[in-house]
């Protein structure tokens, strides 16, 4: 009867391993959502970069298309991390029968991902400045 409840004990300690893979995966999640915040947030600098570039050269110059591509990829990483998460989730939920939060790196993951819920909002708003028009235009300042 010992051995038994022994091995009813470590089948279950079995389940609650945390994997090498379950760890890099819910590593992603954040690495993710940090490069997102933070490719958004070079969308703002490669713009004033452009204008002051106008303003020195005293002449309207063709907007860069790095701008573009650096505008889409925030939201996609942002995305890309919420997925990965879902994903985790289904992967524990399935091999081990728990939920996502009942291990430590399903735990990092799922918290994480609240918080790129945030970001991915800052996100699609770079995304939304970068196609819109700007009102005022550069000022060239006086270039006589």
């Amino acid at each position: 009867m010992e051995t038994s409840s022994s091995a009813a004990v470590s089948g279950a300690a079995q389940d609650r391993t945390v994997t090498p893979g379950m760890v890099l995966t819910a590593l992603l999640v954040p690495v993710m959502a940090v490069l997102g915040v933070v490719t958004s947030l070079r969308v703002e600098d490669i713009d004033m970069d452009w204008v002051h570039r106008q303003q020195a050269a005293c002449r309207h110059m063709p907007f860069p298309k790095m701008e573009y591509v650096l505008a889409w990829s925030g939201p996609l990483l942002g995305l890309a991390a919420m997925t990965v998460c879902v994903l985790l989730g289904r992967w524990i939920r399935r091999r081990r029968g728990l939920r996502l939060w009942d291990t430590w790196p399903g735990l990092l993951a799922f918290v994480c991902a609240m918080f790129n819920v945030l970001a991915i909002l800052l996100e699609l708003f770079m995304l939304w400045t970068t196609y819109s028009p700007d009102v005022s235009m550069p000022i060239l300042g006086d270039c006589g």
